[in-house]
C-alpha cells in the first residue's frame, strides 16, 4: 500500500521544489502584499528581481542607480503641511495650500489684484508656498523609497517611508486635513480653485509604493489601515465637494487626471464600484471631447506648452488604462461611438517622436520626452504595430524599467 503512494509523494516533492525555486528566483513573497499593484506589474517587477538577482549587468545597473536615488531620500523629509509661514483663509495650517502658477500682478492696479493669466508662465511668487512641492516630493521620494526596498529587502528605506507617511498623514500635529479647497487660488479673485486638484495626482504613487513596501517590519497592517481611512476621506472630497466635482467636469488634462485619482484611491481603498463607475460614466465620454478624428488632442495643443500637455495628458490616459483592467475594463482597444480611442491618441504622437514631424508651434518652456517615451514603453505591449522599438532607438539614453510611471 505504501508503495502506492511513492509516485504521488515524489511529484509532489518536485513540485513543492520547483515553487521553492521560483521563489527563490524571482525574490516573490510568499505572502501577497499587503495592498496590491494598481499601476506596476508585479510579474514584470519581480522577472526584473529575478535578472538583479542573478548578475544581470543591465538590471543590475539600474538597480544600483534606484538605491543611489534612495538613499538620496534617506536625508530629505519629513515633509509637512504645518511647516509653511502663510496661514490659509480657514485658519488652519493642517489645510494644504497653493497659488495658481500662471498669474502674475495686474502692473494696472496698485496692489496688483486680481491677478492676470499669462498660460505657461510660472510666477515665482508661487513658490513661496511650498505646500504643493512637498507634496510631490514625499510621494516621489515614498516611491524611490519603495523601490528600493523592494530590490534590497533593506529596512532602512521602510523606515523612513513609513516615517515620511505618518507624519504627512497621520500625526495629529503634522497631519494634512483630507482636502484641496485652497488650491491653486488667484489673488484678488477667490481662495481656491477646482484646478488646484491636479496637484495631489503624485498621490497616486502611495499605493504602489506600499505594495513595494510589503513584507517590511515597519511599514505595518495598521499603518496601511490608517493610510486608507485618510485616502477615503479624501476621495469622499474628491468625488463630493463643489472642487471636486467642477474639476471632473473639466474638459482637458485636469478631468483626466481627476479621472486617475479617482479611480487609483478607489481601488486603494477596495471600491471596485466607484473605480467602475468614473471609467464608464466620465473617462470613455472624454474621449471625443479631448482627441480628434486623427488622435490629436485640440484642447491641449492650444496650450502654449503643447508637447508638455499633449504627453502630459496621454500619461493620464495610460495611467487609466493600467487602472481599468482591475474593473475588467480594456482602454487599451476601446473605440467610442465617435470613433476615437487612445489607440489613434499614442499613434499621433510617433511621427513626432521619429522626428519626421515637428510641432507647429514650441513650448514656451522647453519640454523633455521621459513622460511620452515612458507612455511608449507601456503602450508598446498593447499595440504591437506602434514598432516602438524604432522610436526608442532614437533615444538611447531612455531606459526602460518596470517600476516606471
Amino acid at each position: 500500500m505504501r508503495t502506492s503512494y511513492m509516485p504521488w509523494l515524489r511529484g509532489l516533492l518536485w513540485a513543492v521544489l520547483a515553487l521553492l525555486k521560483l521563489t527563490i528566483l524571482t525574490g516573490a513573497a510568499v505572502a501577497a502584499p499587503m495592498t496590491p499593484f494598481l499601476l506596476l506589474n508585479a510579474q514584470d517587477l519581480a522577472s526584473y528581481k529575478a535578472a538583479y538577482r542573478k548578475g544581470s549587468p543591465a538590471e543590475v545597473q539600474q538597480v544600483q542607480r534606484l538605491l543611489a536615488k534612495a538613499d538620496q531620500a534617506l536625508q530629505r523629509g519629513p515633509y509637512t503641511v504645518t511647516s509653511k509661514q502663510r496661514v490659509p483663509p480657514s485658519g488652519d495650517k493642517h489645510d494644504y495650500i497653493s497659488q495658481a502658477p500662471y498669474w502674475w500682478p495686474d502692473p494696472s492696479k496698485p496692489d496688483g489684484k486680481p491677478y492676470m493669466q499669462k498660460d505657461g508662465l510660472v510666477n515665482p511668487e508661487t513658490k513661496q508656498l511650498k505646500d504643493d512641492e512637498n507634496l510631490a516630493a514625499l510621494c516621489h521620494d515614498v516611491q524611490d523609497l519603495g523601490r528600493a526596498y523592494y530590490f534590497s529587502a533593506d529596512e532602512k528605506y521602510a523606515t523612513h517611508a513609513a516615517r515620511l507617511l505618518r507624519v504627512w498623514f497621520l500625526d495629529p500635529a503634522t497631519r494634512m486635513n483630507p482636502n484641496l479647497n485652497f488650491g491653486q487660488g488667484i489673488p484678488g479673485t477667490n481662495d481656491g480653485r477646482s484646478f488646484g486638484i491636479i496637484e495631489s495626482r503624485h498621490l497616486v504613487y502611495v499605493p504602489d509604493a506600499l505594495a513595494l513596501l510589503s513584507g517590511s517590519k515597519s511599514v505595518t497592517p495598521a499603518l496601511v489601515k490608517d493610510l486608507k481611512s485618510w485616502y477615503t476621506q479624501y476621495t469622499q472630497w474628491l468625488t463630493t465637494s463643489q472642487l471636486g466635482r467642477e474639476e471632473g467636469q473639466n474638459k482637458n488634462n485636469h478631468g483626466t487626471f481627476h479621472d486617475v485619482q479617482v479611480v487609483d484611491f478607489a481601488l486603494f481603498i477596495g471600491n471596485k464600484e466607484l473605480a467602475r463607475q468614473t471609467l464608464e460614466k466620465q473617462t470613455l465620454p472624454r474621449l471625443p471631447v479631448q482627441f480628434a478624428a486623427d488622435g490629436s488632442q485640440p484642447l491641449e495643443l492650444a496650450r502654449t506648452r503643447p508637447w508638455n500637455y499633449v504627453s502630459m495628458n496621454l500619461q493620464g490616459w495610460a495611467e487609466l488604462a493600467v487602472l481599468a483592467k482591475h474593473v475588467g475594463l480594456d482602454l487599451w482597444t476601446y473605440t467610442s461611438p465617435e470613433g476615437r480611442s487612445l489607440s489613434q491618441a499614442v499613434a499621433w504622437f510617433r511621427p513626432y517622436l521619429l522626428r519626421e514631424k515637428q510641432m507647429e508651434r514650441k513650448d514656451a518652456v522647453p519640454s523633455g520626452n521621459n513622460a511620452i517615451l515612458t507612455i511608449y514603453h507601456r503602450a508598446s505591449p498593447e499595440y504591437p504595430t506602434l514598432e516602438a522599438d524604432k522610436v526608442f532607438a532614437l533615444y538611447p539614453d531612455f531606459v526602460r524599467t518596470p517600476w516606471a510611471i
